[in-house]
């Protein structure tokens, strides 16, 4: 049977858009810029480091704290080139600087494939849509740069609410924003946990972005997956 919706929510980091080239690369390519030359290798690895203790530190982008994304994000960048072994505290502030504002630029970020003629088709049927993002708040405007933020009735952003997935206050949310109760809903993301059983434990529909060759979690049937994001028309009709 097909199913019966009436709203969309998507995560979107990739899922709609990812990064065009790995964050080792971006920050290396920007101290360069600097005159500073450390190897993107390390700054991968201690962007990994800089960003998990950051998290674990001050959740959801510092906001107990008072220090909100700008503040989260340039002690994160300034301690990755510390830990990649760049000193020069004036440069880091400046890269930190540089490098914040740079991440909201369309050209770090690229569709991910059909996700433009997928949005615009949902749209043609009559989907409302919003987006459920554990993304800070530079999210509106990565959205309207990429030509994007013009498909969504909403943008929930964990920075915005207070809450991350898998919190279920943050579907709980969307979900009175879309005006329908959960079986009306599906939200389609890449994060099993996050986004396909988070979705699902408020009973929601959830489908789960997979690309070929990843391993699949237990307990996700088939027709919840989608090889790439035109699977996913076919698989729901209004």
């Amino acid at each position: 049977a097909m199913l019966k919706l009436r709203v969309l929510t998507w995560d979107v980091k990739d899922t709609l858009l990812r990064l065009r080239r790995p964050v080792g690369q971006s920050y290396a390519a920007a101290a360069r810029a600097q005159g500073l030359r450390v190897p993107p290798e390390e700054l991968e690895r201690a962007f990994r480091a800089a960003y998990g203790a950051q998290s674990q530190r001050c959740p959801n982008y510092g906001r107990g704290q008072g220090l909100g994304s700008r503040r989260w994000w340039l002690a994160v960048v300034k301690e990755t080139f510390r830990l990649a072994g760049a000193s020069d505290e004036g440069a880091l502030e400046l890269l930190a600087e540089h490098l914040y504002r740079d991440f909201c630029g369309a050209g770090n970020w690229e569709e991910l494939p059909g996700a433009a003629e997928t949005l615009e088709r949902c749209r043609q049927r009559g989907f409302r849509m919003g987006v459920v993002s554990n993304f800070d708040e530079r999210l509106e405007d990565i959205l309207h740069r990429c030509r994007m933020r013009h498909h969504f009735d909403f943008v929930l952003t964990a920075e915005a609410t207070g809450f991350a997935k898998p919190d279920r206050r943050m579907f709980e949310r969307a979900l009175s924003l879309g005006g329908v109760p959960p079986e009306l809903a599906a939200h389609v993301g890449d994060d099993y946990t996050r986004d396909y059983r988070a979705a699902r434990a408020v009973g929601m529909h959830g489908f789960l972005l997979r690309a070929a060759g990843r391993g699949l979690e237990p307990g996700v049937p088939p027709e919840h997956v989608l090889p790439t994001l035109s699977h996913l028309l076919p698989r729901i009709q209004k």
